[in-house]
């Protein structure tokens, strides 16, 4: 994964290049070359590429693993304050929870602007086949967490027992 610091080279070596770029844009419109306007271009979007690297640089990429999760699939997501995963069968207890803690961790973000309550939750379901022909979404549980912070230390997740018995693995 890149770190913070590979961003600070990429945009020191991006920055060399914007300063090279706006000296032959000077001389070039010093000169009147003719494609002087293609190097402003250049020289424009090299000072754009720099500072966003520059910004990466200065703001940590976390990524957390929660042990035990399982891997999901992001069906829905309002981009505001709901989301629906959806989770393979059989599932545990234990895996749908840290399922859920994942995906909430995945799933922050400061652009969620989230409803009056300042809350993201997120539903993990799967979808059963009672019959042949027939299919039917089931949800096994939600997390809700704080909008407010990126840690959120007081996640709260609950579990339908109800339907994750009709998905849960057979005990041997």
């Amino acid at each position: 994964m890149i770190s913070t610091a590979d961003f600070f080279k990429y945009c020191q070596w991006s920055g060399i290049v914007t300063l090279a770029l706006a000296v032959l844009t000077i001389l070039a419109l010093v000169l009147k070359w003719g494609f002087k306007f293609r190097l402003v271009g250049a020289t424009g979007f090299m000072g754009v590429l720099t500072a966003g690297l520059f910004a990466l640089s200065l703001v940590p990429i976390v990524h957390s693993n929660v042990p035990g999760a399982l891997h999901y699939s992001l069906i829905y997501d309002n981009g505001s304050d709901r989301a629906t995963i959806a989770v393979k069968t059989p599932i545990s207890e234990a895996g749908l929870d840290a399922t859920l803690r994942q995906a909430a961790g995945d799933l922050y973000s400061y652009g969620r602007s989230g409803a009056s309550d300042r809350q993201l939750k997120v539903r993990a379901r799967t979808v059963v086949h009672p019959r042949p022909g027939v299919s039917e979404p089931l949800v096994l549980g939600e997390v809700t967490r704080s909008l407010g912070g990126g840690e959120d230390s007081q996640l709260n997740v609950r579990i339908d027992r109800a339907n994750l018995t009709k998905v849960a693995p057979a005990k041997i």
